[in-house]
C-alpha cells in the first residue's frame, strides 16, 4: 500500500463549516471521479483544535491510498495533464489557501495494541 497525506488550509474568507460543506459536496466530488479506478481509499479529516490548544495553520488532512506507487506515479501524471491540472486549480481557487497546502508521501508502521 502507498499512501499520501495532504495538509489543507481553507480560504480565510470561510468559515469552517462553509468549507467542509463546499468540500464534500464539491471538491471530493471532483476527487472522487479523478481518483476512481486507482486510489483505494480517499479520506476527508477535519482538524479542530482541541480546547486549550492555539488553533493551528491548516484544517483538514487529507489521505490517499493507492495499492502501490506505480499507480500513484500514474495518477500524478495523469492529473499533471494541462486541462485536467487547470480543473483542479479553478476547483481549488474558490476553497482552499494554496499557498499554505503541504503534500506528504508516507510509509506507515502499526502497532498491534490488541
Amino acid at each position: 500500500m502507498f499512501k499520501t497525506i495532504t495538509l489543507l488550509a481553507r480560504r480565510p474568507d470561510l468559515t469552517r463549516e462553509e468549507f467542509i460543506r463546499r468540500y464534500e459536496t464539491g471538491h471530493s466530488k471532483l476527487g472522487e471521479r479523478l481518483l476512481r479506478g486507482a486510489a483505494t481509499r480517499y479520506v476527508r479529516r477535519y482538524i479542530d483544535p482541541m480546547p486549550g490548544s492555539p488553533p493551528g495553520d491548516h484544517d483538514v488532512v487529507m489521505e490517499i491510498w493507492y495499492p502501490d506507487r506505480a499507480t500513484w506515479e500514474a495518477t500524478m501524471a495523469r492529473l499533471a495533464m494541462p486541462d485536467v491540472q487547470a480543473e483542479i486549480v479553478a476547483d481549488e481557487e474558490t476553497l482552499f489557501d494554496r499557498a499554505m497546502n503541504r503534500f506528504f508521501l508516507v510509509e506507515e508502521h502499526e502497532s498491534d495494541l490488541g
